[in-house]
């Protein structure tokens, strides 16, 4: 009994101390540890917070217990800080809500809590070095600071190694450049399972630190270098976790070689990216081992040959993208044994043979992309097995034939992407069956007849492209039921007929293509005007559309209205495009549509492209357009304009980056601009004056076909980006500027037909880029400079009508070999022809005439190949700039038959040789026979001598022959007679001779071509051959038969003149006659007579009286 009180005692100590952990628990409630609390204080102030998301931090009363601050989690036992998680959130629109501070002053507060275990601030804006203090965290198990922008970085990544217990850890977009010896610090963290250091510039490991055998994590599951630069070094550090890695990724590095075979070794992987690399070889065998992979991508990489049977292996994998490689090849039957396969993408590579029938048996398949290979064939009926699949596309391959219907038996599919193929046959009913069919592209192949009416069944169908085929009939009205459409492409086929009201119930449409083809008209005022108001781009471009204006009165939404090269006419006024207030771009390009809106009416838009060309906006200049403030693009060419350009339109060009207000009468002088349009077409009006320097700032400028004067030696010193220049057709003088470094873009130079002189400059030799220079009609004088063969890119020269002198340098066959078309007439040129302009293989035109060329031609002409050779290189050019793709058509003046005649869409069909009017001597090269695609060929007022080639009948093209006024002699050839072409022909003024050869051609031509021959005979000319001249005969037998011919001929006179009166004396008075010995004929006659004048005098007594009414009203 002395004991119990002992007793009692102990027991009450043990039920205390049972109840201590529910004490504290207790006092953790009512506050978190000060000293941690004080640090997170801290913490705080070294952050900017924009966003208020440590709000609730905070010394007072309410905000005491740092375990309820957000993004804080404490210890319910202790009341240590265990979680701070202060990741940025999303706000509404995806945007993250950053902190923002310097890391590397954050490292002192964080220290202070020992206890934590889990830190994230990821997604924020801290910037600076990461502080080693972190390292002091050493109950850390998750640190996760990636996805920073501010510019984080870390030189040392040894702090590391005092972090035993961390699992993970996330550095992504961490700068880790300078941490030459990371994997020695990763391979010291034992606990580490989860690595993602994506984005971190991870320095290549140095080969000669040997890393393969020092102690490394034996736990390490998930690794993610991706986008960095590694190197093929990376791999003997890499396999040393082959037994643990499930998930690796090393995506967009620079990887290269063969892909090893170790990667068959890695059992345990599921997850392996090696895409965005440089790997080359064949895919590895080794990777049919991977028993246990599921997600393998080689996208992107430089794989050659073919795809390995050991995919068929792979019995679980559920992702493949081997995308945009090098694969060649059949695709292989094996894929057929990849039962558990729900993504494969085999895109972009050079895949060649059928489709397999064996994809038929991969019935877990939800995603096929075979686009962009080489496939050929028909598109097998074993899809239709491929019940699971949601996304197939096949586009841009060689298959044809029709689709099949099996398609219909897809139901589960959604994207359908057929285009780019040769696909032909009608579009199959069973697309009717796709009722969840939501995107569908069967652009670009040859599909035929019509649009079906099941089409009306595809009721979930939002995206249609059935452009580029030649589908014929009408629109369907069916398509008012597929109510989900959101955008429809029709356009580049052969539709017809007017465009069915039923579109008006699309109330989902946004966009709505029907441009290039048939269409007449519009069924309906209100066709589209659907209540919901969605539609926002309208093209009706290119069609044959007839009648006013049409009533967009309900299309508020509309962004785009396309309705240019139709045949509308009427009047525009302000009232037609009311209610657009949210118009961009306006298009009526090649209309007849007369535009009436005054100032105290304008449009409701704010457009940045107006396209009006050839509509009628004059005379005066449309004052409506002050209002569109926003402009990027106006064309009013062609509109009627006869006026002066008023001030306030310079304030439009502000913003404009295309002005094109070219062929009008627009006069009076320009201003210097502020800003000047990328593009800028004012030719073919009556401005006149200097050419502001601002104008040359442009991209594409062209001045030409106005009044302009003075020099451009202002244009020295404006920016460099010019491509396209054309003054020509002005009043312009004086020398050409010597600053042509500044525009090494410049593309076409056109300067002809102005008053120029001086000497060509030799900086005109930077423009390396030039591929056409017209300097035609001017007063240059001098030498061709010398810089000039640094053109290489060179493929028209037009200098004909200047004063250049000199030799035809040989430079410019060899340096400028891509030139088509040399125009050199008209000079003062001296010295021979260089025989190096027959390494012109190119040349097409090449007129050197009207020189004062010597010495003989060369005898190396037949090496102009392509003027031996059928084709016709392209002489037009596309440039593309930000806002569109230009298409420029060169053009030159061709002496054509004695006259010159500009040629510019034809310029390529044009092959021709012009030596005429020079002091050349020798014999006609025989050579020039070979160029058998010649059109014209003039070697006329030259000194040549010798006969005409006999082989002359091989130039079966020739149009135009003129040989005149040289000293050729002896016969012409028999063969010229076989030329069936020949429009023209000029053999006069030399010393041929002989009988003209026999043929309607040449017998066709006037005398005068064959004048000035003494020794020529026979037609077309009135002089006889001897041997044609029967009188001359003195045999008996032949003046018998003239006796005999002559006799002939007496007879047929007697005969022929007999006859004559014959016929008069029957005629005569069969009527007469008649009418004298019959007195009720004659008076029946003379009665009708009588009738006829009356009524002639009737007739034209009425018609007169009418015609003078006329003139009096």
């Amino acid at each position: 009994m002395a004991t119990s009180p002992f007793r009692y005692f102990i027991s009450l100590f043990l039920l205390l101390l049972c109840f201590e952990p529910c004490l504290r628990v207790g006092d953790a409630k009512t506050g978190c540890i000060e000293r941690e609390r004080q640090a997170l204080l801290h913490f705080k102030q070294g952050v900017v917070d924009d966003y208020g998301l440590l709000s609730s931090w905070g010394n007072a009363e309410d905000k005491r217990d740092c375990c309820k601050w957000r993004g804080v989690e404490c210890n319910n036992q202790t009341g240590h800080l265990i979680r701070l998680d202060l990741h940025a959130p999303l706000d509404g629109m995806g945007f993250p809500q950053s902190l923002t501070g310097k890391i590397s002053q954050l490292g002192p507060s964080l220290a202070e809590l020992q206890h934590l275990k889990h830190l994230n601030l990821s997604r924020n804006h801290f910037g600076g070095i990461l502080p080693t203090q972190l390292g002091n965290l050493s109950n850390l198990q998750s640190l996760d600071l990636g996805h920073n922008h501010g510019d984080m970085s870390c030189e040392n990544l040894d702090w590391l190694s005092h972090l035993p217990l961390l699992t993970h850890l996330d550095l992504r977009r961490v700068n880790l450049g300078k941490a030459i010896h990371w994997p020695q610090a990763i391979n010291k963290m034992p606990s580490l399972t989860e690595l993602f250091l994506s984005h971190t510039q991870l320095p290549p490991i140095i080969p000669t630190i040997s890393i393969s055998h020092i102690n490394s994590s034996t736990s390490l599951a998930v690794l993610d270098l991706s986008s960095n630069g590694l190197t093929s070094s990376i791999y003997p550090w890499l396999f040393n976790f082959s037994s643990s890695l499930v998930h690796l990724d090393l995506s967009m590095n620079d990887l290269n070689g063969s892909i090893p075979d170790a990667f068959g070794n890695m059992t345990t992987l599921a997850y392996l990216d090696l895409s965005g690399n440089g790997l080359g070889g064949s895919i590895p065998d080794a990777f049919g081992d991977m028993t246990t992979l599921a997600y393998l991508d080689l996208s992107s990489n430089e794989l050659p040959g073919s795809i390995p049977d050991a995919f068929g292996d792979m019995t679980t994998l559920a992702h493949l993208d081997l995308h945009s490689n090098h694969l060649n090849g059949a695709i292989p039957d094996a894929f057929g044994d990849m039962t558990t396969l729900a993504y494969l993408d085999l895109s972009s590579n050079e895949l060649r043979g059928s489709i397999p029938d064996a994809f038929g048996d991969m019935t877990t398949l939800a995603y096929l992309d075979l686009s962009g290979n080489e496939l050929r064939g028909s598109i097998p009926d074993a899809f239709g097995d491929m019940t699971t699949l949601s996304h197939l596309d096949l586009h841009s391959n060689h298959l044809n034939g029709a689709i099949p219907d099996a398609f219909g038996d897809m139901t589960t599919l959604a994207y359908l992407d057929l285009s780019g193929n040769g696909l032909g046959g009608s579009i199959p009913d069973a697309f009717g069956d796709m009722t969840t069919l939501a995107y569908l592209d069967l652009s670009s192949n040859e599909l035929r007849g019509s649009i079906p009416d099941a089409f009306g069944d595809m009721t979930t169908l939002a995206y249609l492209d059935l452009s580029w085929n030649e589908l014929r009939g009408s629109i369907p009205d069916a398509f008012g039921n597929m109510t989900s459409l959101a955008y429809v492409e029709l356009s580049l086929n052969q539709l017809e007929g007017e465009i069915p009201k039923s579109l008006r119930d699309l109330c989902n449409l946004q966009e709505l293509w029907l441009s290039q083809n048939n269409l007449t008209g519009l069924k309906e005022k209100d066709y589209l005007a659907c209540p919901n108001n969605t539609l926002e781009i309208l093209d009706l471009s290119y069609n044959q559309l007839k009648g006013s204006f049409p009533d967009l009165s309900g299309f508020s939404q509309l962004r785009e209205l396309h309705l240019e090269f139709n045949q509308l006419n009427g009047t525009v006024s302000a009232n037609h495009l009311f209610g657009l207030s949210n118009l961009s771009v306006l298009d009526l390009s090649f209309n007849s549509l007369t535009f009436n809106i005054s100032l105290e009416l304008v449009p409701q838009f704010q457009a940045q492209s107006i396209m009006l060309p050839s509509c009628k906006l004059g005379p005066r200049f449309p004052n409506w357009l002050q209002t569109q403030e926003d402009l990027l693009e106006l064309d009013i060419s062609a509109s009627g304009i006869s006026d002066v350009i008023p001030n306030w339109f310079w304030n439009l060009t502000s913003h404009l980056q295309w002005l094109n207000i070219s062929n009008n009468h627009i006069s009076g002088t320009l201003p210097n601009l502020q800003a000047t349009p990328f593009i800028l077409d004012m030719s073919s009006n009556c401005l006149e004056g200097s050419i502001p320097q601002s104008l040359f700032n442009a991209e594409w400028l062209d001045l030409s076909k106005n009044l302009f004067s003075g020099s451009i030696s202002l244009s020295c010193g404006t920016s460099w980006g010019l491509s396209h220049l054309d003054l020509s057709n002005n009043r312009l003088s004086g020398e050409l500027p010597n600053c042509w470094e500044q525009w090494e873009d410049l593309v076409v130079l056109n300067l002809a037909n102005n008053n120029f002189s001086g000497k060509i400059k030799n900086s005109i030799g930077l423009l390396h880029q030039m591929q056409t220079l017209h300097l035609r009609n001017n007063s240059f004088t001098g030498a061709l400079p010398s810089s000039l063969k640094n053109c290489r890119a060179l493929r028209l020269i037009d200098l004909g009508k200047n004063k250049l002198s000199g030799k035809i340098t040989a430079w410019m066959g060899g340096s400028l070999s891509d030139l088509i078309v040399l125009n050199l007439r008209s000079n003062e040129f001296n010295g021979s022809i260089p025989s190096s302009l027959c390494q012109l293989k190119q040349i097409q035109m090449l007129d050197l005439s009207s020189n004062n060329l010597s010495g003989k031609k060369p005898k190396c002409l037949k090496n102009l190949t392509a003027m031996a050779q059928k084709g016709n290189p392209v002489l037009s050019y596309l440039t593309s700039y930000d806002l569109a793709t230009l298409y420029y058509v060169d053009s030159t003046l061709v002496q054509w038959k004695g006259k010159e005649q500009e040629y510019k869409n034809t310029l390529e069909l044009i092959k021709s040789i012009d030596f005429s009017s020079n002091k050349l001597i020798g014999e006609i090269p025989i050579e020039v026979t070979d160029l058998v695609e010649l059109v014209s060929l003039n070697l006329s007022r030259n000194n040549l001598i010798g006969s005409i080639p006999t082989t002359i009948g091989q130039l079966k093209l020739l149009d135009f022959l003129d040989l005149s006024q040289n000293q050729l002699n002896g016969r012409i050839p028999d063969t010229l007679s076989q030329i069936a072409d020949l429009s023209v022909l000029d053999l006069s003024n030399n010393t041929l001779s002989g009988k003209i050869p026999l043929g309607t051609q040449l017998q066709s031509f006037d005398a005068s071509t064959y004048e000035g021959n003494p020794g020529l005979c026979g037609p077309p000319l009135l002089k006889r051959c001897p041997e044609d001249q029967l009188g001359g005969v003195s045999s008996t037998s032949g003046l018998s038969s003239k006796k005999e011919v002559d006799i002939q001929d007496d007879a047929n006179n007697i005969w022929f003149y007999g006859n004559i009166v014959l016929g008069f004396i029957i005629g005569f008075w069969g009527v007469c006659g008649t009418l004298l010995f019959n007195s009720s004929w004659r008076y029946a006659y003379f009665q009708l007579l009588s009738k006829i004048k009356d009524w002639l005098y009737v007739t034209t007594i009425v018609n007169m009286n009418r015609i003078r009414r006329s003139l009096q009203g």
